[in-house]
Parts: C-alpha cells; sequence; structure tokens
C-alpha cells in the first residue's frame, strides 16, 4: 500500500509538471501563423494539470477518509454474507503470515467452525458467572463442585449437551477445538488413579437449568434437572472430535482404542427437562457438576469452553479443611486477558474474595485456584 501510494504521488507530480511544461510552451511560443500544434496545447495544457492535482488531492486528502466511510457504510453489509472463518483467516494470514495454526487461533475466537454467515453456527456467551466450591472427603480427596452460567449473544440451535471427562493433558489442551458440537463441558481429572470414580461421581451430580425456545419459537425456562448422560460408545468418538477423524495441525489422527481409559463421553438430551416441549434453540444454560479430585494435587481450575464474557469468579474453599487435615492457604491465579486480582498473597480460605473479571475469556483462558498447607 505503501508502494503504491507514493507511485500515485510520483505521477501526480508528473502530470502538473507535464501541464506547467505545456504552459510555459504555450506562452513562450507565439508562431507567427496559425499552427495546429499550438492550437493543441493551448487547449490541452490544463488537462494534465487538473488530472494531477486531484489524483494528489486524492492520495493525500480524500484516500483514507473515502474509504473509511464507504467501510462505515458498506461494511457491516458485506459482513452479513460473508463466512466469519472465511474473513479471520484472511485477516490472520495478512498479518501473521500464511499458517496452518491460524486455525487454533480462529476457533479460539469464533467459538465455533464459523462456517454461517453472522456467526449462526458460533457459541457466545454475552454473560457468564462460574463458582468453584471446594467440599473435603477426607484428608486426601475432595470434591470440586462448579456451576456455570452461561447467556449466550443468539440462541443456539441445538437440543444435545455434551460432556467431556478426561485424565489425558494432551486430549485436555485439544478438545476444545476438536469438538464438533456446539454445547459442551471439559472436566480434567488429574490423578488418572480417580479418573474412573471421577467419572461416576460427574455423571451422577451433574444438574442442568436452561433457557430455550420451543418448536414455536417461544421462550421458555426450564429448573434445574438431572439428566441421565448417555455414554457415547468409542466407535462413536469420531463422531464427536475431530482428532479421531483426521490429523489437527501438529497432532497426528488418534485412535480411541488408545484412550478408552483416559477419556469418557457423554450426551445429556435438553428436550427431557423441558416440560414436554421440543427444545429449538438454547438461549441460556447452568450446569452444576461434581468431580472427585486429589487434595494433594494442590490446584484446581476453569477453563472457558466458548468465547465467553465473565462477569466475576466465586471460591468456598472454607469446606476443604476435614478433622485431622492440616490448614491450608489459597491464591487465585487468572489466565485472562486482564482480571481485578486484589491480591497475589496466600490467603486463608475465609479471606478469598470474588474475582470481578469483567473481560472475554477464549478457549485456553481461565483461572487456577492453588493452595498448600498453611506456613507455621
Amino acid at each position: 500500500m505503501a508502494r503504491r501510494h507514493k507511485q500515485a504521488l510520483a505521477l501526480a507530480l508528473f502530470l502538473i509538471l507535464l501541464g506547467a511544461l505545456d504552459l510555459t510552451v504555450v506562452l513562450l511560443w507565439q508562431p507567427a501563423t496559425r499552427s495546429v500544434l499550438h492550437d493543441v496545447l493551448v487547449v490541452l495544457w490544463p488537462l494534465p494539470a487538473l488530472a494531477g492535482f486531484l489524483l494528489g488531492a486524492y492520495e493525500l486528502f480524500w484516500h483514507q477518509r473515502l474509504v473509511a466511510e464507504v467501510g462505515r457504510l458498506a461494511g457491516p453489509v458485506f459482513l452479513e454474507h460473508l463466512l466469519p472463518s472465511e474473513v479471520l483467516r484472511t485477516f490472520l494470514a495478512s498479518i501473521y503470515g500464511p499458517n496452518v495454526a491460524n486455525d487454533d487461533v480462529i476457533a479460539g475466537v469464533l467459538g465455533g467452525s464459523g462456517m454461517k454467515p453472522r456467526g449462526d453456527d458460533l457459541t457466545i456467551s454475552t454473560g457468564t458467572t462460574v463458582k468453584l466450591e471446594l467440599q473435603g472427603i477426607d484428608t486426601k480427596t475432595y470434591h470440586l463442585m462448579t456451576t456455570q452460567r452461561y447467556q449466550f449473544r443468539t440462541s443456539v440451535p441445538v437440543d444435545r449437551f455434551v460432556i467431556f471427562a478426561t485424565s489425558n493433558a494432551l486430549l485436555r489442551d485439544t478438545i476444545s477445538a476438536a469438538c464438533r458440537y456446539p454445547l459442551f463441558e471439559l472436566y480434567f481429572i488429574p490423578d488418572s488413579s480417580l479418573f474412573l470414580d471421577s467419572v461416576d461421581d460427574l455423571r451422577h451430580s451433574t444438574q442442568i437449568a436452561i433457557d430455550y425456545l420451543d418448536h414455536e419459537g417461544q421462550r421458555r425456562s426450564a429448573e434445574p434437572s438431572q439428566i441421565p448422560p448417555l455414554e457415547v460408545k468409542f466407535s462413536e468418538w469420531a463422531n464427536y472430535l475431530t482428532f479421531f477423524r483426521e490429523s489437527m495441525g501438529p497432532l497426528p489422527k488418534l485412535s480411541p482404542m488408545n484412550h478408552m481409559s483416559d477419556l469418557r463421553i457423554f450426551e445429556c438430551d435438553l428436550s427431557g427437562i423441558a416440560d414436554d416441549h421440543v427444545v429449538r434453540a438454547i438461549c441460556g444454560l447452568t450446569v452444576w457438576s461434581r468431580t472427585l479430585q486429589r487434595t494433594n494435587d494442590g490446584f484446581c481450575y476453569w477453563q472457558s469452553p466458548y468465547p465467553s464474557f465473565v462477569d466475576k469468579i466465586s471460591f468456598d474453599a472454607t469446606g476443604l479443611a476435614v478433622d485431622q487435615s492440616p490448614p491450608h492457604e489459597f491464591r487465585i491465579m487468572p489466565f485472562t486477558f486482564r482480571s481485578a486480582t486484589a491480591s497475589a498473597q496466600w490467603l486463608q480460605a475465609g479471606e478469598l474474595k470474588e474475582l470481578d473479571v469483567r473481560s472475554w475469556l477464549l478457549p485456553g483462558h481461565g483461572v487456577a485456584l492453588l493452595w498448600r498447607e498453611a506456613l507455621r
């Protein structure tokens, strides 16, 4: 663009000089008899000068304003008919350069494949709150109880909710980009020895409430209900996760047979809590869940499964202490664009304050709660 700008200015200067030269010849050359060439020069000298003046003025003063105004007026109209993924892919290639890894950024920013105009296939929560509660069982294990509330920018046209549970760190970091379903939640159990027990705990404790559109387009709400999640057979895992069908960038195609001990997939039919109505689309979603975790892991965390504007994240660790367990102290560690973390010090359980985030979190962003035995 800078090169084209310089070339245009050079052409404008050349035309102005050509017009000035033409005028100079007209003024200095006065033929004794009528000359066709002189008449042509008299008629034509204003043209290159005017063209050069207009071109120079356009490049120096009008171009940026005109482009900005056209973009302001026509941009939204054009974007409504373009595929979000293609728009973002082109933009990232112009900034980052062509790279297959740009697809990870696209999936994270869009929260979906972005293959429909106006983002009709994207899951984006514009109002999100999260609560993490730790309830000790004994000195070695505890229940991590999570409450997540989402309000979606546009209704999500789906009547299924998918739950992924894994103890494999590679799957944990890849599932969000590989999931083909718009509504899902991912749970990570760091201690593989607790995986099966934690999965059973998750399956029997999960409750869901929804705001939804019925088959007539009427908005309705369904109270919290425990839906028995149906386990997806490993032979069908490829329908839920892309990496079981094909390679994803540097990650080769995976075999479900190799992950039968560290991955479980469950599916919930949301129509089962919709008071005999057919769920056409989901407007809001609240999920209560509980997983069994190892206390000496020393941390728990929450990550956003979709692009979410998070208002606040709250913590309750007062229940972690049980008889004969050592006292603990805690620290909140956000990994977000920004957050209002009041203190980076280790705190007592009762001193943990609500984290006022008020920022967008993309898949991969979240917050961790760390703990250790209190220093005496």
